[in-house]
């Protein structure tokens, strides 16, 4: 495909079947860039050196919940001293809430969230945003803490109904494989019908592994997978969905145009 995809979550960098230098070479070859999420403390400085070896890798640097015991105040300065020093960083996250696992921290859960959202606001700087289980209280506090930071709901696991109330509240929706799981009632409903100009494109890999490679690593390339089936669902051609969704993603980063 000649049109540019924009991956906007990809942990290339934790790929374990395939190597992270034939992931990135895949990239280049398919006219793809992705972004690159860090999780925790020490996945921040990964996720630094990573995305330094193609012009095709971003990222974000972040501590997503089920790490927020692992964070401190030298945490929230390694992350200040990583987007000083590396104009290739374009947002914070992943982060958020997730009450899946372990209800048992949820304040630390949200006092990181928050703390997170704060150094967003000060740097001007895009959110990637990992919820789940926890739709009504991520979303209550990104209305009540988030000032002007542009926020994406990654890996989008809520309703149509929830979809259309971040969509009120300015946030993006991003979609991965998991759109084209058969059962995935929820993620087909909300790629067919939520206004084009708030969707966005992902892997998670190497998680959640779209049709037809499920079983297998996930790698960043199977992003056109996912813009595939949205293109199916939405009765329209995929390079359609490939360009919409790249120019939303180049509004949050305008720094990918460069």
């Amino acid at each position: 495909m000649e049109t540019k995809i924009i991956n906007t979550h990809s942990h290339i960098n934790m790929l374990k079947e395939y190597s992270t230098e034939a992931a990135i070479k895949e990239l280049e070859q398919e006219n793809i860039i992705a972004i690159v999420p860090a999780s925790s403390p020490t996945d921040i400085f990964e996720v630094d050196d990573v995305i330094k070896k193609s012009k095709n890798l971003y990222g974000y640097v972040g501590v997503f919940p089920e790490e927020a015991r692992e964070f401190t105040d030298k945490t929230l300065l390694d992350m200040e001293n990583i987007i000083k020093n590396n104009n290739k960083i374009v947002g914070i996250g992943e982060i958020g809430l997730d009450y899946y696992w372990d209800k048992t921290f949820k304040d630390k859960q949200k006092e990181v969230f928050i703390k997170q959202i704060h150094l967003a606001n000060e740097l001007n700087l895009p959110l990637n945003i990992h919820s789940r289980e926890a739709h009504f209280d991520t979303l209550e506090i990104l209305k009540k803490y988030n000032k002007n930071s542009v926020a994406i709901m990654h890996c989008f696991s809520g309703s149509l109904e929830f979809a259309k109330e971040c969509i009120k509240n300015g946030i993006y929706i991003s979609l991965g494989g998991v759109v084209t799981f058969k059962n995935a009632k929820n993620a087909k409903d909300v790629a067919a019908n939520i206004p084009i100009e708030y969707l966005l494109l992902e892997t998670d890999d190497p998680y959640l592994t779209p049709v037809p490679f499920r079983g297998k690593e996930n790698r960043p390339s199977y992003v056109k997978y996912v813009a595939q089936e949205i293109a199916n669902l939405r009765n329209c051609p995929i390079t359609e969905v490939a360009q919409k969704t790249t120019e939303n993603a180049l509004k949050i980063f305008p720094q990918l145009l460069d």
